[in-house]
């Protein structure tokens, strides 16, 4: 079995535990332009916790979150400026922590019908440059549709970093699992291979949608006779609705224990997932329980 790797956990909601500026619809770039001290907070937590990755916390240095105003003046600055931040984070660390680049959903999360192919890759490609320097590994976060993954993928097609790209499923369990957009994961994957992968995760997601997402992965990787790194970073909420509107308010969390957590965690790892973390509402103490279990498994 191959080793195991823990991402961090759900930034925004970290920021807003410890007490960071949180409101929409700046969601977690407010504190970057407050309080950036809290951003190194929350990387430290997550570090304390065992993440032997923490990802920089550009989700929010977009137009849909800051405003095309205050993009257009300080988005790529932001965006950098949170890449920094990580950095020095994980540097402060007395162990190796790998700082991954966010490239996250440029029209709003959960929106596959607000996606522009131009403009989405200027946006995207904007932070890619912002983070770069900073970065040893890139995830595609959130992706709702195949045609944002392909612009991601057009993105980052010259890197020399590792590319994961992480796919966001309807909260629905079904035979077989389905993007946001409505598209088989079945059919994104097979679309994903032909770029610069390193790995596919399935992020933002109930956990319960995920097992199915990573056997229809297995079928297609199987059928192409393609290996690539497998993994998950579940949310902490409850369903997210087909109709939902992004920025008009907060997603409810769930009730879901770290050791329930877990147990999601355990089915992913049987079905061939090797980097595992949280998404949003998943704190360092979930993270914790993930790291003990993986030492427990090195030491079987």
């Amino acid at each position: 079995m191959k080793k195991v790797i823990i991402l961090d956990g759900g930034m925004g909601r970290e920021l807003k535990r410890i007490g960071a500026p949180f409101t929409q619809p700046l969601w977690s770039a407010q504190a970057l332009i407050e309080a950036p001290h809290f951003v190194t907070q929350a990387h430290s937590g997550f570090i304390d916790a065992g993440a032997e990755v923490i990802t920089v916390n550009s989700y929010a240095c977009v137009p849909f979150h800051l405003g095309e105003a205050l993009y257009d003046a300080q988005g790529a600055e932001l965006a950098n400026q949170a890449a920094i931040i990580a950095k020095k984070a994980a540097q402060s660390a007395n162990k190796n922590i790998l700082v991954a680049g966010s490239l996250p959903p440029v029209f709003g999360s959960y929106r596959p019908e607000l996606f522009e192919r131009k403009r989405g890759f200027t946006i995207l490609n904007t932070l890619y440059e912002a983070q770069n320097e900073y970065v040893d590994l890139w995830i595609g976060e959130t992706i709702s549709s195949i045609e944002e993954a392909q612009v991601m993928a057009s993105v980052l097609k010259n890197s020399n970093k590792p590319c994961y790209y992480a796919f966001t499923l309807n909260d629905e369990v079904s035979e077989l699992a389905t993007l946001r957009s409505g598209e088989f994961v079945t059919d994104a994957v097979t679309e994903l291979l032909d770029h610069n992968v390193a790995g596919i995760l399935f992020n933002c997601s109930i956990p319960e949608v995920i097992e199915q997402a990573l056997i229809d992965t297995n079928k297609v990787l199987s059928k192409l006779n393609k290996t690539v790194a497998l993994g998950a970073f579940a949310n902490g909420f409850t369903p997210i609705a087909h109709d939902y509107q992004a920025n008009q308010g907060s997603q409810a969390y769930r009730d879901i224990s770290p050791s329930e957590y877990l147990g999601f965690a355990k089915k992913w790892h049987a079905q061939g997932a090797t980097v595992i973390g949280g998404c949003c509402g998943i704190g360092p103490e979930f993270i914790e329980v993930l790291v003990n279990w993986k030492q427990e498994l090195e030491s079987a």
